[in-house]
């Protein structure tokens, strides 16, 4: 499985990129091995407020539906409507093109609680 270290991590499988006062999110490559085939992406609404592990997004399979949650309480500031034509792109290129929405940090602090690569690659075993 590929877990970049550059990235954080969430017990819930979404990886974080930094990116100044805000968070770029997706799911990891291997929660989006577990659904298969992504056919459906439902995008939080702009600027919604989020608190840190609330679900704001939906990644519908074939196998299943999955609630995708904010890893830190923020706004949501951008959104991947690449999506909405081409959800495999989550399939393909998880930490690449695939990634799911920003979110402006409402509590640097929230980023304490999340896992580096190494502590997610033991929860993943």
């Amino acid at each position: 499985m590929n877990v970049p270290d550059d990235l954080l991590y969430t017990e819930t499988h979404e990886w974080i990129k930094r990116e100044g006062e805000n968070v770029r999110v997706g799911i990891t490559d291997h929660a989006q091995s577990e659904l298969t085939d992504v056919v459906y992406v439902e995008l939080p609404k702009m600027d919604r407020q989020a608190n840190a592990k609330e679900a704001v997004a939906v990644i519908e399979s074939v196998k299943a539906a999955s609630d995708i949650y904010a890893p830190v309480k923020g706004t949501v500031v951008e959104v991947n409507e690449a999506l909405e034509a081409d959800p495999g792109l989550i399939n393909r290129e998880p930490y690449g093109q695939g990634w799911i929405f920003v979110l402006k940090i409402g509590n640097a602090d929230d980023l304490r609680q999340l896992k580096d690569a190494e502590a997610y690659r033991k929860q993943i075993g």
